[in-house]
């Protein structure tokens, strides 16, 4: 794939054919909660429900990306200059390239995502950088030797070199029943020492119990439905990778650049973690 164009990974997964604007997409959720413009009517109503349940999901939506910066700017700074970035949702303010190539211009990022929607948007963002430092999969993370496989991603990423996972507000859309754990532990394998991963997940330790039933239930109606998982099942994900402090915390505490936002208790009920292949 000539870097800078929009691959269509192959494998067992096959991604639908076309847009269905009829069912929620998570994707398009989380792009309304940041108040984007890239969603329809049966997104914006999950999405308002959840926002009626819990008042502080925009909050929140800007806590997980702002996590994803500090992440970025981190990896940057360890000398990383490689990203994989699933589950990447719609490109907007924020997001691992813009982040990346700000400290580095130098960094190439691979976007995989499963949503055709994005892959227009990844064109628009494709204009932007030079040829082979951005470049979006179609692919899902329930297929990662597809995505491993994908002639762009070997074009863009040398997998000899560190590389930065990106996972970040995704696996809680992954059924353990999909194979959510061996899809990470097949990446993580295929990872050079110095490599990192960088990941957030949902989970109903830090909510009351009906708000978790009902967000799961909300969620249910969607594209993928909502796995929210306690504190040791999100730990598992990084299997022999070494935790850098502070560790697992919730969302707003990994490494926190001023002061925190008011309420980011109860508007951020997610683990954050970066972790290191030694």
């Amino acid at each position: 794939m000539p870097g800078g164009t929009v691959s269509i990974a192959a494998g067992e997964w096959q991604p639908p054919a076309e847009l269905n604007t009829g069912i929620p997409h998570p994707a398009r959720m989380y792009d309304y909660y940041l108040g984007g413009k890239d969603h329809f009517a049966a997104d914006r109503e999950a999405a308002e429900k959840i926002i009626a349940l819990m008042p502080d999901a925009r909050l929140g939506a800007r806590i997980n990306r702002e996590f994803l910066g500090r992440a970025v700017e981190f990896a940057v700074g360890s000398g990383v200059r490689q990203f994989l970035d699933i589950g990447t949702g719609i490109p907007a303010m924020g997001s691992t390239s813009e982040v990346a190539h700000r400290f580095a211009p130098d960094a190439r990022v691979v976007y995989v995502d499963n949503d055709p929607i994005v892959l227009s948007h990844a064109r628009a963002l494709l204009a932007h950088h030079p040829a082979g430092h951005t470049t979006v999969l179609h692919a899902d993370l329930r297929d990662p030797a597809a995505i491993l496989a994908d002639p762009g991603l070997q074009q863009a990423l040398d997998l000899s070199r560190p590389v930065a996972l990106m996972l970040v507000a995704v696996l809680h859309f992954v059924r353990d029943e999909e194979g959510a754990a061996e899809a990470v532990a097949l990446l993580r394998d295929a990872l050079a020492p110095g490599s990192l991963l960088i990941l957030s997940h949902g989970t109903q330790d830090l909510m009351a119990p009906q708000t978790a039933a009902e967000t799961t239930r909300i969620y249910s109606g969607a594209s993928s439905p909502l796995v929210l998982r306690a504190r040791a099942e999100v730990e598992k994900f990084f299997g022999d990778f070494e935790l850098v402090d502070p560790g697992l915390v919730q969302l707003p505490l990994w490494r926190p650049q001023g002061e925190l936002h008011r309420g980011w208790q109860e508007a951020a009920p997610a683990y954050a973690g970066v972790a290191v292949k030694r």
